[in-house]
């Protein structure tokens, strides 16, 4: 498995587990209503899961089998690659600290230019 796809899984699995936890503590809001601004955390619930989960899980999986060529076992260059697992990332975390910051919609629009 090639370096590049093993850090989009990892980088996957630390963000399932960063949504299941946000969603474990929206859903024991539902049934024990302690604080209702915890479901102002819902955005990054969203955005953790989806881009962060879903969408890194299956581009690190689609790295390590799609870009198999007949004649070598070379991949090519592998930099864009790489760019793309930075600049996710770096939008994710952008979005999440746009979420939280009151008045922050630049850098949401950042963080979106990015993933």
């Amino acid at each position: 498995m090639p370096k590049l796809s093993v850090y989009f899984i990892r980088a996957a699995l630390l963000y399932l587990l960063a949504g299941f936890t946000l969603g474990a503590l929206l859903l024991t809001q539902k049934g024990l209503p302690f604080a209702v601004e915890i479901w102002l955390l819902r955005p990054l619930h969203i955005e953790v899961v989806i881009f962060g989960w879903i969408l890194q899980l299956v581009m690190g999986v689609a790295f390590w089998m799609m870009p198999r060529f007949a004649e070598a076992p070379f991949r090519g260059d592998e930099r864009p690659a790489w760019l793309a697992f930075i600049c996710l990332n770096l939008g994710i975390w952008l979005n999440l600290i746009s979420f939280l910051i009151y008045d922050a919609a630049l850098l949401g629009l950042a963080g979106r230019a990015l993933e």
